[in-house]
Parts: structure tokens; C-alpha cells; sequence
């Protein structure tokens, strides 16, 4: 990896980016994509689009999503400890001991989840860690301590933990959930461009906010696109590690490829084009089954207006929704392999229709 890629892959995954507040790594993301782009556009919540061709009447996205689950601030005592609830998936289990940054209009600010040693806790009052018990110190002995520091109830906390590699073959970090998706999207993006590679589709290049809370950011921006096709991306469980149960969440392994799901919002004729595609290139993939829904945002593309044809390409992921999310190299050159390589081959106009 150059180091143009790399320091873009360090900085935007190393950027804060809470659901709700995404901008600075929206535009850190868009700075990049930028030159490989015909035109760009934004929407009133922070979803970043660029576009190649935008004139083309038959539309292909390809997606992620840019934001990071977090919390906000919701009581602070008059001794200036703070209560926080989720932005998200956060897990009250992962916060003590963890630094974090409290995000305030004067910038951020330091802060610890505190968390009573193990000889002097209480088992009825510290039996699990949760809204009631997990607590916030930033080094104020007041509320009024915290005030000036510009710390108010609605500030947005996020852990303060960065991005690293381990043992060469695996990123580590708080979110890669799912900005690495961001990454990829972008790579493709730069390697249509410096391979010149002539689409004869628009494609929209599609960075959404808002997923970890509901599928909010790429709702809205389907509805807006009204696209032909599109191919999300986004991570899933690695269920080789203990405690997980791969009867129920299936078997997958990082370092074995791109997983491939199968589930109702998942367009079978789409499907089975990724995997003519990846069985021709040689590039190796799993398969996994939904029920019901993805729990993605393909289930907002598929579902948006009359429907779009939509697949679910997702990255194998350890430890989702923790400060140490792994993810493998490998896999994430194959998912970016199989996307590049189905929008090339991918003719205007291909009808995905069952009939």
C-alpha cells in the first residue's frame, strides 16, 4: 500500500465520527474520493455521494456507512461525574476502564469510564455494567467544573482508542464498523480511475450516515438516488472465537474472503452475478444466511421506492462493536477485488428481473 492510501486509511478510520455528527470524516472521505470523480453531491444529514457519469440514465451504487456507534451525555452530577446513554450498539459490558473523548463546541475533551476495583465492589450494586452503574470522569469536582469545560447533557462521547496493525495480517480499531467499508468503496472508486476503465452506467459512490441507529442515512439518500442496482458493503461476525455460537451465526473465518449473503432483500440475479464473478477471477468467498433482514443497509435500498436490486458484500469481522474490531488484509483486497470487478463487467441496462 502506497502511502497516500495509507495515511488516508489511518486517517479517516482513526477520525471521530459518531452517529449524527459524521461530518469531519465525510469530508475527509470525500477529500480523497474527489479526484476520481466526476461530480459529488451531499444531503441534509451528511450522506456523501460522488458520482462518475452523472448523466447516465441507468444507476449503480455502491455503499457504506460512515458512522460509529457512540453515546451521548445524559445527566452529570453535581459533582461532575457523568451518565451517559447509547448512540447506537454500545456495549455498557466493554466501557470500564476505556478512555474516551467528550465532543464540545471548544473541542475534545479527555475523559475515563471509571469503574470500582474488584475488592471494593459492591455485588449488588456492581453486578453489570449498565446506564446506571457506568460513569464518566473528565477531572471535574463539579457540574459547574464540567460547564466550563463546555460539557453539557446531548454532548457526544466516543472511546479513544486508534487504529493499529497486528501481527501483519489484521487492522485493529474502534470502527471499523463499518469505515473500512468507506475504504473500500473509495479504493474501488480510485482504481476505475487510474485503470481508466470507461463505465456505461453512472455510478454513485455512496458514504451514509446514520445506519447504526436504524438504516436512517441510506433511507433517505435510495429514496433520492432512485438507483437501478446496488451492492453495499458492510461487516460481519468472524464466528471462530469463543463464545460464539456458529449454529446460529454461521461460519465464517477472516482471512477466507468476502462473505456473501443470502436474504430476501438480498436480489437473487444479483447475487448470482457476484459469484460468476468471483468463481471467474478466482476470488475467494462465504456464504452467509439472513433471516428476515441483514440488519444492513441493503435492506433500505432494497426496500426504497420500487425496489432496487439489491446484494450484500460484507467483510469478516472479530470482536464487532469493540474498541479491538479485527479485521484481515486479505479479505479486505477481496471485497474490494469483487466489487471492482463486477461494475466493469456489468452492462447498462442489465434487467436483474425475475421475469
Amino acid at each position: 500500500m502506497d502511502e497516500k492510501r495509507r495515511k488516508f486509511l489511518f486517517d479517516y478510520l482513526n477520525n471521530n465520527s459518531p452517529t449524527g455528527h459524521e461530518t469531519v470524516g465525510q469530508k475527509l472521505w470525500l477529500n480523497y474520493l474527489q479526484p476520481y470523480i466526476d461530480d459529488y453531491f451531499t444531503d441534509t444529514y451528511g450522506t456523501v455521494v460522488g458520482v462518475i457519469n452523472p448523466d447516465a440514465p441507468y444507476k449503480v451504487v455502491i455503499e457504506a456507512h460512515a458512522d460509529e456507534i457512540s453515546w451521548y451525555v445524559n445527566h452529570i452530577t453535581k459533582e461532575g461525574y457523568i451518565y451517559v446513554i447509547r448512540n447506537g450498539g454500545s456495549d455498557y459490558q466493554i466501557a470500564p476502564s476505556m478512555r474516551a473523548k467528550v465532543h464540545t463546541a471548544k473541542g475534545p475533551i479527555s475523559a475515563v469510564f471509571g469503574w470500582p476495583a474488584i475488592h471494593v465492589r459492591d455485588p449488588k450494586k456492581h453486578t453489570k455494567p449498565d446506564v446506571d452503574t457506568v460513569v464518566l470522569d473528565c477531572g471535574c469536582k463539579s457540574d459547574k467544573a464540567a460547564a466550563k469545560l463546555g460539557i453539557h447533557v446531548g454532548c457526544v462521547v466516543t472511546f479513544d482508542e486508534d487504529l493499529m496493525e497486528l501481527n501483519k495480517n489484521f487492522l485493529v480499531g474502534r470502527a471499523l464498523d463499518n469505515r473500512i467499508g468507506g475504504f473500500i468503496i473509495a479504493e474501488v472508486t480510485r482504481r476505475i480511475y487510474e485503470n481508466k476503465k470507461k463505465l456505461p452506467f453512472g455510478l454513485y459512490i455512496v458514504n451514509a450516515v446514520q445506519e447504526e441507529i436504524g438504516l436512517k442515512g441510506a433511507t433517505m439518500i435510495a429514496n433520492r438516488i432512485k438507483p437501478d442496482v446496488a451492492i453495499v458493503t458492510d461487516v460481519t461476525h468472524d464466528t471462530q472465537s469463543p463464545l460464539y455460537n456458529k449454529i446460529k451465526e454461521g461460519d465464517i473465518q477472516c482471512g477466507k474472503g468476502a462473505t456473501l449473503s443470502y436474504a430476501p432483500a438480498v436480489q437473487n440475479n444479483v447475487l448470482k452475478m457476484l459469484i460468476e464473478v468471483a468463481e471467474k477471477a478466482k476470488i475467494p468467498f462465504q456464504r452467509l444466511a439472513a433471516s428476515r433482514y441483514t440488519g444492513t443497509d441493503t435492506d433500505a435500498f432494497a426496500y426504497s421506492h420500487v425496489g432496487v436490486a439489491s446484494a450484500l458484500i460484507s467483510l469478516p469481522l472479530k470482536y464487532m462493536h469493540t474498541t479491538v474490531e479485527m479485521a484481515h488484509k486479505d479479505d479486505i483486497e477481496n471485497v474490494i477485488q469483487l466489487i471492482y470487478r463486477f461494475l466493469i463487467q456489468l452492462k447498462a441496462g442489465h434487467n436483474f428481473s425475475y421475469f
